[in-house]
Formats: C-alpha cells, sequence, structure tokens
C-alpha cells in the first residue's frame, strides 16, 4: 500500500494511492483515510486524482535520525573509513519538505550537496530497545530522501547540525509504501534542468548497506525512543556532488517512487 499526505480544496488528509506504480500521476487516484494511518484504516469515501491534489511530505516526524558513512563506496569518496557501529546525527523537523517543494541554498554555503536515501518511517508503538524481531515489527514503511548536506560546512564546523539542519534539507516522499522488502534494491539520483536531459549522478542498491535496516532501527532504539512517524534515513551511495540554483534534483527507489525538488536560492 502506499499511504499519501495531501492538499486538497478542503484541507488536508491522510490517503493510499489506487493504480498501478508505473502509470503517472494521471492514471493514479487517492483515497481520503479518516484521521491518522496508523493502526486499522478507515476510508471515508472521497477520492481524487492525484493530479487534482498537492502531495505533501508523507509525515511529520518528530525527529529524523540519519546514518553517517552506511555505504562504503560513499565512506571512500569523502576519504573516511567504514564506521564499526552506526554513526547517527539528527536532522530537525523543520529541515523536512515534501515533493516539488524547493530546496533553498543558504548564504553561508558555497557547496551544498544531494544525498539519495532509502527512508523508513516508524509506526505504532514505536521502538525502545527492540530487538531485531521487534525493530522489524515498529516499521510501518518506507519512502524516499534527500538528505541535503552543505558539505563545507561540515568539513569546517567538525560537527554536522548546521551542515545537515538548515531549512528545506531533508526531502521526502512522495508517499510512505508498506510491506516492502527493502533487501536489494536501486537508487538512484538525478540532477539537471530539463526534464528529458537529467545527468545520472547517484546509482546504488540497499544490498550494500554497510549496517541493514532491521539492524539500524534497533541499535537506533537503544539510543533514543522512536516514536510513531519518525523518520530513520539509512545512508546514501556514492556519486554526491553539488548543486545549483536552477538545478532539479530527483531521487528514485526501486518499488517507492520518486522524489524531485527544484533548487533555489534563499530569498
Amino acid at each position: 500500500m502506499r499511504i499519501a499526505r495531501f492538499a486538497h480544496a478542503k484541507g488536508m488528509s491522510f490517503g493510499a494511492v489506487e493504480g498501478e506504480a508505473g502509470a503517472g500521476s494521471q492514471g493514479l487516484t487517492i483515497a481520503e483515510i479518516e484521521g491518522h494511518p496508523f493502526g486499522q484504516l478507515s476510508f471515508s469515501g472521497a477520492r481524487w486524482a492525484l493530479s487534482d491534489v498537492r502531495l505533501l511530505s508523507p509525515i511529520l516526524p518528530s525527529k529524523v535520525v540519519c546514518v553517517g558513512r552506511n555505504y562504503a563506496d560513499h565512506a571512500a569518496e569523502l576519504g573516511n573509513e567504514v564506521p564499526k557501529e552506526p554513526l547517527l546525527f539528527l536532522k530537525p523537523s523543520t529541515s523536512v519538505i515534501g515533493p516539488r517543494d524547493a530546496i533553498r541554498l543558504p548564504i553561508f554555503s558555497k557547496q551544498v550537496e544531494h544525498e539519495a536515501e532509502l527512508a523508513v518511517v516508524i509506526g505504532a508503538p514505536g521502538a525502545r530497545r527492540a530487538d531485531r524481531a521487534a525493530a522489524e515489527r515498529a516499521i510501518f514503511g518506507y519512502t524516499c530522501a534527500n538528505d541535503v548536506t552543505a558539505r563545507d560546512l561540515q568539513r569546517s564546523d567538525g560537527q554536522w547540525t548546521r551542515a545537515k539542519g538548515f531549512d528545506s534539507f531533508c526531502p521526502i516522499g512522495p508517499w510512505i509504501t508498506t510491506g516492502l522488502d527493502v533487501s536489494d534494491l536501486e537508487i538512484r539520483c538525478e540532477v539537471g534542468r530539463n526534464p528529458d536531459e537529467m545527468e545520472v549522478r547517484q546509482l546504488g542498491r540497499t544490498k550494500d548497506m554497510v549496517f541493514d535496516v532491521a539492524g539500524l532501527v534497533s541499535y537506533i532504539s537503544h539510543v533514543m525512543t522512536l516514536l510513531p512517524g519518525d523518520v530513520v534515513l539509512t545512508g546514501t551511495p556514492a556519486g554526491v556532488s553539488p548543486l545549483v540554483e536552477g538545478d532539479t534534483v530527483t531521487v528514485r527507489i526501486e518499488g517507492i517512487g520518486e522524489l524531485s525538488n527544484p533548487v533555489v536560492p534563499v530569498a
């Protein structure tokens, strides 16, 4: 199932996206869910063509927990060793944006880069000191993410809060896909100014993660309680590179969909 959060003429709702995954927005509809999507779903009966609504970030997390250097090739391209245990950092909830929302280039940085990632969405009742089995049960679903990073600030600051935490630096979407086997999915990032001439910048597979999804959720839950709706970013493959004003960056993950965002300067 694909669960989206969307804006429509009467407000904002969660909904189940219906139709063939490859059909494009013109072939998809969205059925409104009453309340939140955790637990037993109840439908209101309202339905829209997906092209007639605006997709929002599929969830508003209390926190975004990220994992650094979880692909050996990415660690190597930045001159780093693979960590012996998961390397964790946080992005603030205010960094989260949705599909088609703009990534805003901060005046403080001259080198803002994309990082395409598989994102894990935690469901009810959350996870606290969970073993692998409990961690797997705590996973509600998966979505696409872009861990946008001010690389020059990451280097100069020594810690990553500012480099990773600007408003708009965590696009997620387009929806949450449930019941998906994520052990070996393609992750692709394309950047360009023309939809017909996008350059592939990143191309990897989730099987190359150093630490797998269940292991990450379990590990994190022994550090901090994961609440329903929290998001875990699982690391990025090699190929990170700068974004400039006028670019569009698209993250595609097999079995989930695509997340596109334009790049603009801070107003």
